[in-house]
């Protein structure tokens, strides 16, 4: 297990459905833009990645549970978490808090693909090393 990494979302109009919460979709959003910035924060950053090596992860599974909704201007707390590490694929847990309450967990599966063929291919060890 890694450590946590936190990111802040506020919670906008666009996020929010005719009821005045969080789409329950948008929690997927949420958790990409956490998982993005937790990559950069270890140095990967994703177009990069893609340039350097030809390969970039994409998302082949996910688990969501929601606990409590989110609400316009809510400043959410998104956390990201190695959770599983592989050669070819890494599970990432996260969730979504609003000071102390937990709103959503989820896991997410990233996996590594050669992307000109877009076929599974092994994680380059330099970005293992740097999740790890």
């Amino acid at each position: 297990m890694s450590t946590v990494f936190e990111h802040p979302i506020r919670v906008y109009w666009e996020d929010t459905d005719a009821g005045g919460i969080v789409f329950y979709a948008n929690y997927l959003k949420f958790f990409e833009r956490a998982r993005t910035e937790w990559l950069r924060a270890l140095g990967i950053g994703q177009h990069a990645l893609r340039e350097e090596t030809g390969g970039m992860f994409v998302v082949s599974e996910t688990a969501v549970k929601y606990h409590r909704p989110a609400k316009l201007d809510d400043q959410l707390r998104v956390t990201a978490t190695l959770a599983e590490g592989g050669r070819a694929s890494l599970v990432i847990a996260q969730q979504a808090w609003l000071g102390d309450t937990l709103l959503c967990e989820g896991t997410i599966r990233i996996g590594w693909v050669d992307a000109a063929a877009m076929k599974p291919a092994r994680i380059p060890s330099s970005v293992l090393e740097r999740l790890t």
